[in-house]
């Protein structure tokens, strides 16, 4: 182990108000802690950036189970291992991120234990918002060469649910017509990314046209507004332009609501609609019409340590680069970062840039 580990870090907690306020919005604050050596099979990462996801706000509001005051926010973060609890171990040096889940390793259809994300709760109990983080050395995946810290903290939770809800669930495959709704977000978007190295054709929807155009010079086919009332008359437009009776293959889902009778007209029969969201509604509408269409409704959240690790080798791949909306500039500038996330303009992930340096990707 390295002689010069730290003896503390700063770290970003969830610390209850002093004076209660309504909505109830919790603080966000800085604080120096200490930090114990790497124990045998865990590592000490030396954390480059960090990412936000609607869970860290959702924490403050609140509105998540097991939030733990005096926890650690954040799920996503990637940095370097500087010290190990295992001698001479070959992780020393290595570029990595953190796996942002427990309790789900393998199984291919749901956790073997108690499940868990980082970040603001009492399981488990770490989070990546930190200068340091001392992590068990089984629960960090080696960074892909072509990415550096700022792009890499974009992919943990948003990789293994795009890759789930797209390679799992939806089995999307080269030359299928896929919809992803609402672009712009961090899993739409890197859904929309695995889609296209699939080589499958990609429509979106969105309430702002210009997160549309921008899919659409990202490679996606076109979308529609889901504002308007006949938005799946548009998409079918779409489709048709490209080949007469084209219909969608699958749907990736954030939304929720009426998605089946909105979009079932448009769906082929045993097409598949893959939900990992609620942003319309926590209910679904399910008919006999869909059911007669042989159409599949399926539920999507998260995914296994291996469906990271799967998600990675194809990043690597492919060379995707996890599209980034902002990097702000360290730790003291999470304020900022919860106010974009809470105002949902953002188009890609929001990334905090720590301060201590960065390791460069090989280009």
């Amino acid at each position: 182990m390295c002689s010069n580990v730290p003896k503390s870090t700063r770290a970003l907690i969830v610390q209850e108000l002093k004076v209660p306020r309504k909505p109830l919005y919790h603080d966000a604050t800085l604080i120096e802690r200490p930090l114990s050596p790497p124990k045998p099979g865990e590592v000490l990462v030396k954390i480059g950036a960090v990412g936000f996801n609607h869970k860290d706000v959702w924490i403050r509001m609140g509105q998540y189970p097991n939030i733990a005051i005096g926890a650690v926010f954040g799920g996503d973060g990637a940095g370097t291992v500087i010290a190990s609890g295992t001698p001479n171990d070959p992780l020393l040096n290595t570029r990595v991120f953190l796996t942002p889940t427990r309790g789900w390793e393998k199984d291919p259809q749901k956790p073997e234990s108690r499940f868990g994300i980082l970040g603001g709760g009492a399981y488990p109990p770490l989070g990546t918002f930190a200068e340091y983080v001392v992590v068990e050395r089984d629960q960090v995946i080696p960074t892909p060469e072509h990415l550096d810290d700022v792009h890499m903290a974009a992919w943990p939770i948003g990789g293994v649910t795009a890759w789930r809800a797209v390679a799992v669930n939806a089995q999307v495959q080269k030359g299928q017509n896929v919809l992803i709704t609402g672009i712009g977000g961090g899993v739409a978007l890197l859904a929309m990314q695995i889609c296209l190295a699939k080589g499958a054709n990609v429509y979106v929807t969105s309430g702002n046209q210009v997160k549309i155009d921008k899919a659409i010079s990202l490679g996606a086919k076109g979308g529609a507004n889901y504002k308007d009332k006949d938005w799946p008359e548009q998409i079918g437009a779409l489709l048709r332009r490209e080949k007469k009776d084209a219909m969608l293959d699958a749907i990736i889902d954030s939304a929720g609501g009426d998605i089946m009778g909105q979009a079932g007209k448009i769906l082929k029969q045993g097409g598949r609609v893959v939900c990992y969201g609620m942003t319309a509604s926590p209910k679904i509408t399910l008919t006999m019409r869909q059911v007669l269409a042989n159409q599949q409704l399926l539920g999507s959240t998260m995914g296994s340590h291996q469906d990271l690790k799967d998600a990675t080798d194809f990043l690597a791949k492919h060379r995707i680069v996890p599209i980034v909306s902002h990097v702000l500039n360290g730790l003291e500038s999470a304020d900022e970062g919860f106010e974009l996330i809470k105002r949902g303009d953002q188009f890609g992930k929001v990334v905090i840039k720590l301060r201590q340096g960065d390791v460069k990707a090989k280009l």
